[in-house]
């Protein structure tokens, strides 16, 4: 055991526009990934955001360097993805990155409606185990396929067979495929804002078959990296297999400050981050919220409001544009936000967004959100991330109402890169606590190497400095609910 921790090492993800991946087996070093901002450089509608966010609601290491490009501006990029190679040789992918879900998939050879085109500008590549030498079948008597279906595969998958699976998110679309293993190739941290290379072996689903906003090609990407918690999630296998410590961070650059930022797998050193529990077996990134203020003025709400186990609990996303409330807090929180300008005149833009003209400064005329977490964490929201301009003086509100867009009836509260983006957020899945602080995501970080012992910059990337209309926007969210089945199939080769 001793030994093992000894090889352990950071995994440290900074999102940039190209990825440097590399080949060979290393333990104990950093690596590093390159993110983009899935809409960078796009003029986007309301509805297209807004279709985003409801489809992401309804889903020894070293450290490593992953570019990070993009930004939270709901009328530029919000999502983000980067570049991975997989096989022997390796295929480059862009795959979206996701804290909302587990599975990393992508597009295969000879899939059903899978897109082939791209409006993103990039080339979409079919992922072919059979052009791949360490390419393998994955069998539903591998413990990977128990990890997928969380112990519970069906009495048919018998050992032998092909562990087949079909994924369906919130807004009815989907993924099928079988389960593969393969070289995972991304670039590590050597030193102080230097990477090389690095390969690992992964299980991935084989997308065979796609439908709904995934076969869309107006934003197609390769497939999803999920971060989830599970044991089926990149993280979590590259962890078990004492590769890397199951802790990563990220930094978005604000709306308003260029975009950009990090995105990291592994102990952070630099700065010190203050966290709070996560709730106990939730699937997501669940925390327990205790009061919100709007100004000086603690709100007052209902009792249970926040009770976790009523499903109303408060999920940390980065895979949400925007942010959501439940509907007792979302309009004491715009009642609030409005009563300090009594004099403007809203209007509705796109039947559901609340704009208004402002020629003055937000921040002076407009109140910080606070929101009060276990353990005494707080996360400050300011006006100039909370309010988003669509044309030269004219705002809009980017606090959404949960219950108006929730397909099954349940209230949470959603905080996404609108709460997050100026922070730097960890997730440290072995202690099972969430944490951040306010940060200049422009600037750099320090990650430890924990098999040499060595401590690392890592900086910045902005992949995203075209220039964008944003005369349109629109508002993402991931599909939080999914439900995964399992299929079989009695015979599978790769030759």
């Amino acid at each position: 055991m001793d030994v093992e921790r000894r090889k352990m090492a950071v995994f440290v993800f900074v999102m940039v526009v190209e990825m440097q991946y590399l080949l060979g087996l290393c333990l104990g070093n950093n690596l590093v990934l390159n993110v983009q901002h899935k809409f960078v450089g796009q003029e986007r509608s309301m509805g297209a955001y807004k279709s985003h966010d409801s489809h992401r609601h309804g889903r020894m290491l070293v450290a490593a360097d992953f570019p990070l490009g993009g930004n939270s501006r709901p009328t530029d990029a919000a999502l983000y993805y980067t570049k991975i190679g997989i096989g022997t040789p390796p295929t480059e992918f862009h795959v979206q990155v996701d804290t909302g879900s587990d599975l990393l998939w992508v597009n295969c050879a000879g899939c059903d409606k899978c897109p082939k085109k791209s409006k993103l500008g990039i080339e979409l590549h079919l992922y072919n185990p059979k052009g791949s030498a360490t390419a393998k079948p994955v069998t539903c008597d591998q413990e990977f396929c128990s990890d997928a279906f969380n112990n519970n595969p069906t009495a048919d998958c018998k050992a032998g067979m092909i562990c087949e699976y079909s994924v369906t998110y919130g807004d009815g679309s989907t993924t099928a495929g079988y389960f593969v293993s393969d070289h995972f190739q991304f670039n590590r941290v050597s030193g102080n804002f230097q990477t090389s290379l690095m390969n690992g072996s992964v299980a991935f689903g084989c997308g065979a078959k796609q439908s709904g906003e995934l076969g869309s090609s107006s934003e197609a990407l390769d497939g999803i990296i999920g971060f989830g918690q599970a044991n089926s999630s990149v993280i979590s296998q590259l962890a078990s297999s004492g590769k890397v410590k199951k802790v990563f961070s990220h930094c978005l650059e604000g709306a308003n400050d260029g975009g950009g930022g990090i995105f990291a797998i592994g102990e952070l050193v630099q700065p010190k981050v203050k966290s709070t529990p996560l709730v106990p077996d939730s699937p997501h990134y669940n925390v327990i919220l205790e009061d919100v203020k709007v100004g000086d003025d603690v709100l007052d709400l209902p009792t249970g409001l926040f009770d976790f186990g009523s499903n109303r609990g408060t999920i940390i996303d980065s895979g949400t544009t925007l942010a959501y409330l439940t509907d007792d807090l979302y309009n004491q929180v715009i009642k609030k936000i409005m009563s300090t300008q009594s004099d403007l005149k809203t209007h509705v833009v796109e039947k559901e967004f609340t704009c208004f003209s402002y020629g003055d400064d937000v921040d002076k005329g407009f109140p910080v959100i606070s929101f009060h977490f276990e353990n005494s964490l707080s996360l400050s929201v300011y006006p100039h991330q909370y309010l988003f301009r669509i044309e030269r003086g004219e705002w809009c509100i980017g606090w959404q109402n949960s219950a108006l867009t929730a397909k099954d009836g349940k209230e949470i509260n959603i905080l996404g890169d609108l709460a997050l983006s100026n922070k730097i957020v960890v997730y440290d899945l072995e202690n099972q606590t969430v944490g951040w602080t306010d940060y200049n995501c422009s600037s750099s970080v320090k990650v430890k190497d924990d098999g040499s012992g060595n401590v690392y910059l890592v900086g910045a990337h902005d992949i995203s400095k075209s220039p964008v209309s944003i005369l349109k926007f629109s508002r993402k969210i991931l599909t939080l609910g999914m439900t995964i089945t399992l299929i079989f199939v009695s015979s599978l080769t790769f030759n």
